[in-house]
């Protein structure tokens, strides 16, 4: 029969005792200690073993990591790959740390580190939320608890210290006459082999980001009715499956069906991507443009 224990931090402890065995775990919701009893009961008639092989082998903040991303994987769920590049980041920097070295002071020190390299704030941020997914998800899936008290403490010594917040608020718009002379030395510049000031006019038309223009095919353009089919769009509850059509109007000063129709003229091609360049590749000549 399982009993259930509010504890003073919050958290609930449910404890097991059948047929001779005593089983205990502690969970952050009374759910989720509701149906771990459950399921231990369940081992227990079974004459199975009460905890799973993968909980009983976590040692390290890197085996969380590692916990996590198989948890993911079976249920079918893709990691970004803004987010795997945080995995892995946090895997090798934290990684060897064992769970009770998970200390305020060393999430201080992380947060630090971080900025020492050029993190800005909003990255330090995102870094502590993943670690924070990472605790809570070992808790609520697997019982093992490692209180995310010390973390929650680090962030405000950290916001305090200015490494941790929101990012630099812009304070003016580019004129028009400053983008019709960063677009002009785009297209003026023959050795440019990706249209640059072309995707910067499509940008400016349409708000699609950077890596958006990059994916968008020829089959989600809809001359006729001047739509546009952006397939997984970026929102941050939602990507896969995230589509969304959006007009192609012509309020900004650059039409963006025109747009496209160059494109199709310059590319000689009506097939698979319309801006067949890598997103990054266009913000790299972006800037290196800038910084001439």
């Amino acid at each position: 029969m399982a009993t259930f224990t509010r504890l003073k931090s919050g958290s609930w402890r449910a404890q097991v005792r059948r047929k001779g065995k005593y089983v205990n775990g502690t969970f952050l919701r009374r759910k989720d200690a509701d149906e771990w009893a459950i399921d231990i009961e369940r081992r227990i008639d079974r004459q199975e073993p009460t905890s799973t092989q993968r909980s009983r082998d976590v040692q390290l903040f890197g085996d969380l990591v590692t916990l996590h991303r198989q948890d993911l994987a079976e249920v079918g769920k893709n990691i970004g790959r803004s987010k795997t590049a945080s995995l892995i980041s946090l895997d090798e920097r934290l990684g060897h740390l064992r769970l009770s070295e998970l200390d305020r002071e060393r999430f201080i020190k992380f947060g630090k580190e971080r900025a020492l390299e050029g993190a800005g704030p909003v990255t330090v941020g995102i870094d502590l939320g993943y670690i924070k997914t990472i605790l809570s998800h070992a808790a609520a899936v697997h019982g093992i608890i490692v209180s995310t008290e010390p973390l929650d403490h680090a962030r405000i010594a950290l916001r305090r210290l200015g490494l941790v917040g929101k990012g630099d608020e812009r304070n003016r718009r580019p004129t028009q006459d400053e983008l019709d002379r960063i677009i002009s030395a785009f297209e003026s510049n023959n050795r440019q082999q990706i249209p640059v000031g072309r995707v910067i006019r499509f940008a400016i038309a349409t708000a699609m980001r950077q890596d958006e223009i990059a994916r968008v095919e020829w089959r989600d353009f809809d001359a006729d009715n001047r739509m546009l089919l952006i397939r997984n769009r970026k929102y941050p509850r939602r990507k896969n499956g995230n589509d969304q059509r959006i007009p192609l109007l012509d309020v900004s000063g650059y039409d963006a069906c025109k747009i496209l129709e160059e494109q199709g003229r310059f590319s000689n091609s009506r097939e698979g991507r319309i801006f067949p360049y890598n997103g990054r590749s266009v913000g790299r000549h972006f800037a290196a443009s800038a910084n001439n």
